[in-house]
C-alpha cells in the first residue's frame, strides 16, 4: 500500500520570529556597541558579540533550509516551529548550536551544524532537493557579504593605522565573523555525507548509493574532522578561506586578533 502524506495547516504564527531569537538579536546588537565605546571588559564585549553574531547566523542558516522547504511542499516544518527562528524547536540542538558554538571558540573554525527535519515525500523535485540543502551555505554567503560592507568600502583599519584606531577590537570582531561565515560557506559545500554539501548531491545519486550515503552521513562529522586535522585538506581548505576573506578585503592579521580577544580567558 501506497503511503500518501497528509498535508497540514500552516499556524498563524508559523514566520513570526521567536523571543528567543530577538533576544539573541538583541544581545548581538548591545554588545555591538559596547564593543565598539570599550565599554567594562572588551574581551566580554567582543565574546559576547561574536557568539551571539554567529548564533544568529545559525538560526539564519536553518531558517533558509526550514523556508526552502516550506516553499518546495513540505508544510509541515511550519508546525514544527523550524519558521519561527527558535533554535530550541531544531531536531539536534545539541549538534546545531551547541557543538558549532564549541568549536568557534576552541577550534576557530565556523562548523556547520544540521537540525532541520525536511519530509522528503513532499518534495516532487529532486533540483528543489537540492536547493533546500544548499540553501542553509547560500546565507552564510550572503551574511559574509554584508558582514564584509564595511571592509570592502574601506571602513576597516589597516596595519598603517592600527595604533590610532579607537575602534579595532570591534573590528578584529567583526572581521571575526566574516571569517567564520567564510568557513561555514566552504565547510558546508564540502561533499561528506551529512553536511549540506553531501545533501546537495544526495538527491542525484542512483537508489543504491544514496542507501550507502545516507548510512555513512551520521558520521559526516567525524570524516570531516579527520580530512581538516589530519590530510592535507585542512592546509587547501585554509588556503580557501583566507584568499576568500583577501576577496572580501578582511586581512587575517585582523580576524586572527578578534580570535585572540574573544579568548579573552587565555590572555
Amino acid at each position: 500500500m501506497t503511503y500518501e502524506p497528509v498535508y497540514t495547516r500552516t499556524p498563524r504564527n508559523a514566520f513570526v520570529p521567536s523571543p528567543v531569537f530577538v533576544g539573541i538579536v538583541a544581545i548581538f546588537a548591545v554588545s555591538g556597541v559596547m564593543t565598539w565605546t570599550r565599554f567594562g571588559n572588551i574581551g566580554i564585549d567582543a565574546f559576547l558579540f561574536v557568539i551571539s553574531g554567529w548564533l544568529v547566523s545559525l538560526c539564519l542558516h536553518e531558517y533558509a533550509h526550514a523556508v526552502s522547504a516550506y516553499l518546495s511542499g513540505d508544510l509541515t516544518v511550519a508546525e514544527r516551529g523550524y519558521l519561527r527562528l527558535n533554535p530550541l524547536k531544531y531536531t539536534h540542538p545539541v549538534l546545531s548550536i551547541v557543538l558549532p558554538v564549541i568549536v568557534v571558540i576552541l577550534g576557530g573554525i565556523g562548523l556547520p551544524g544540521g537540525a532541520v527535519w525536511v519530509d522528503h515525500r513532499y518534495i516532487r523535485s529532486k533540483v528543489k532537493d537540492s536547493l533546500i540543502s544548499a540553501s542553509g551555505p547560500l546565507t552564510n554567503v550572503v551574511l559574509a557579504v554584508l558582514l564584509a560592507v564595511p571592509f570592502l568600502i574601506g571602513l576597516g583599519p589597516d596595519l598603517s593605522t592600527i595604533r590610532t584606531e579607537p575602534h579595532l577590537e570591534f573590528w578584529a570582531a567583526l572581521a571575526l565573523l566574516v571569517f567564520f561565515q567564510v568557513t561555514a560557506s566552504v565547510l558546508n559545500f564540502m561533499p561528506i555525507p551529512g553536511l549540506d554539501g553531501g545533501s546537495v548531491i544526495a538527491p542525484w545519486l542512483s537508489p543504491a548509493y544514496q542507501r550507502v550515503w545516507t548510512m555513512f552521513a551520521p558520521y559526516g562529522f567525524l570524516l570531516l574532522f579527520a580530512l581538516l586535522w589530519q590530510t592535507p585538506v585542512g592546509t587547501w581548505f585554509y588556503t580557501v578561506v583566507d584568499a576568500v576573506a583577501g576577496w572580501l578585503n578582511v586581512p587575517s592579521w585582523l580576524y586572527a586578533y578578534g580570535y585572540e580577544i574573544m579568548r579573552f580567558w587565555s590572555s
